[in-house]
């Protein structure tokens, strides 16, 4: 049975504040990406969508939130970026704007999940938290054949640890630093989570320390 834990952390990039995931599995990226994207794969761990990703927009669905009529529980997904196997970003629309992306990276034939959020104010981290943990873990247990894990196992049970979960503070700029400005004039982002992955929860133990860039 898995061993379930909280694993969120925060993480600011160029465009604001965000609630991160890592994952690792030992597979090639382009199986990753195929359960991660394909609709079919996408039914074993989260729901599923309709309509063609290569023209920006689908309609997306969870499966695992209850029984919905055929009509029901659809939301507008905008496809912002899409570079397979490696990357993508999309919004949502239901019931609140949502941005969420997903890096992958391949070494040593293991392939390295960061999922993300964008926090918005007013955005519940502790739910949103405890969902994508669960989710997530979902995935993992829909690719080994092992049983489900329980929704109650998350909720609330991990609300404190998002509650306590600190927030990093972007630092001010000082009049000594100089800041790195491409041709175009804009600064250079941030390069994805800084914190190392926790092994004990990670898909396959011989991963090495190193996260993900």
């Amino acid at each position: 049975m898995m061993t379930v834990k909280p694993t969120g952390h925060y993480q600011l990039r160029g465009d604001g504040l965000y609630i991160e995931f890592d994952r690792l599995f030992h597979a090639p990226i382009e199986d990753v990406w195929y359960s991660l994207t394909n609709r079919n794969a996408m039914k074993a761990w989260i729901g599923t969508y309709t309509g063609s990703p290569s023209t920006g927009a689908v309609r997306f669905r969870m499966n695992a939130e209850g029984d919905y009529a055929d009509d029901e529980g659809w939301q507008a997904v905008s496809i912002l970026f899409c570079d397979a196997p490696h990357h993508f970003v999309a919004d949502g629309s239901s019931p609140e704007h949502m941005r969420v992306f997903a890096n992958l990276t391949e070494r040593g034939g293991m392939t390295a999940l960061t999922f993300g959020q964008r926090l918005y104010p007013g955005t519940n981290v502790a739910e949103w938290g405890c969902g994508w943990d669960y989710y997530l873990d979902r995935l993992i247990a829909a690719r080994s054949g092992s049983p489900m894990p329980a929704w109650e196992s998350y909720f609330p049970a991990f609300t404190r640890y998002y509650d306590d979960l600190p927030v990093p503070v972007r630092p001010r700029p000082t009049t000594e630093s100089i800041e790195v400005v491409d041709p175009d004039g804009r600064g250079e982002p941030g390069h994805g989570p800084e914190d190392g992955f926790d092994p004990a929860h990670d898909a396959d133990l011989g991963w090495p320390a190193a996260p993900p860039r």
